[in-house]
């Protein structure tokens, strides 16, 4: 395991963390979950029936000792966790959608956090993100002054680490979302011991293509200039003027960016997809996440095509976020 995992793991053992894993029968989360409690880090909340979630333990051949596990059909907190729905969506909801509601395995994992039984979330496994995502931002909701949630991913080879976002949730981000997700991500950059200079995007550099497109980026910079002075942040760029010295003393021979940018953020979702998954394939990077960023408790989501040591992994980082 990687550097970052073990200064992750050193963070948030002894820590008495709790995370839920609502997917209880699915073979990877159970291996990781075995995994997590057998090495003493945090004490897995698996969503399930018992009989069954033992059942498939025993089939997979792993022990859920020091694992906990919750049936959304039948619990002792089911009454306080309804009334706490139906409060938390002020009037959107009765008490009858609400006990309808919480039999899905998300939303009841979900608001284990919101009402403080478990400190975060992993799903993904086998849910769409839409799955994970939704009761999220319906319960946890966003931080005060956060308009959206956005996914990043940091990017670990070897000695090197980056934080590649928006790529996972905001399909077109404006300049405002764009500005946000910059500060937030120098956040999550300094979670990872990784003293952040964000790059924001573009297909030009400081001015040499103007369109709307490249505009946008631009004001993004200054709107996150403004609300975050103290950040190290410049734009817009090209991918080599962030990224190579020598490129930089030409295209942003002024810039406070000398081409070691660390942070770098997609003008577009699509940019994003793109720029990470290319890294991951033909740049042999491991691509960590999509780690939500901006709620008020962590909710994380896994790719579907994930294996037990990316569930290990995301469930690190959602037990580092929750500290």
């Amino acid at each position: 395991m990687s550097n970052l995992f073990e200064t992750l793991k050193a963070k948030v053992t002894g820590k008495d963390l709790k995370i839920v894993f609502p997917e209880g029968q699915d073979e990877r989360i159970l291996q990781a979950a075995s995994r997590l409690a057998s090495d003493g880090i945090l004490t897995p909340v698996i969503i399930g029936n018992a009989g069954n979630v033992e059942a498939k333990a025993q089939e997979v051949n792993v022990s859920l000792e020091g694992c906990e596990i919750l049936d959304p059909a039948d619990n002792e907190f089911m009454d306080e966790l309804v009334q706490s729905f139906v409060d938390r969506r002020k009037g959107k909801a009765t008490e009858e959608d609400a006990k309808k509601i919480l039999l899905d395995e998300n939303y009841f994992g979900t608001m284990l956090v919101y009402t403080g039984k478990a400190h975060g979330l992993v799903s993904g496994a086998a849910h769409s993100t839409a799955d994970t995502v939704r009761p999220a931002l319906q319960i946890i909701k966003t931080k005060e002054g956060i308009r959206k949630t956005s996914g990043v991913f940091i990017m670990v080879r070897e000695g090197e680490k980056y934080v590649f976002a928006d790529c996972a949730i905001n399909i077109a981000p404006d300049s405002q979302d764009l500005a946000e997700i910059a500060i937030e991500s120098a956040k999550t950059a300094e979670m990872f011991d990784i003293d952040p200079r964000v790059a924001m995007l573009s297909f030009s550099t400081k001015g040499s293509a103007k369109s709307p497109e490249t505009e946008k980026v631009t004001e993004a910079v200054n709107i996150a200039k403004e609300k975050a002075p103290e950040l190290t942040l410049d734009g817009e760029f090209q991918f080599d003027a962030a990224f190579v010295p020598s490129v930089a003393s030409k295209k942003a021979p002024d810039s406070v960016l000398k081409g070691d940018a660390n942070v770098f953020i997609f003008p577009s979702l699509e940019a994003g997809n793109i720029g990470y998954k290319i890294a991951q394939r033909l740049g042999n990077f491991e691509a960590v996440g999509p780690i939500l960023q901006g709620l008020n408790a962590p909710v994380n989501d896994l790719s579907r095509g994930c294996n037990e040591e990316d569930v290990y992994k995301l469930a690190l980082i959602t037990a580092a976020q929750a500290l």
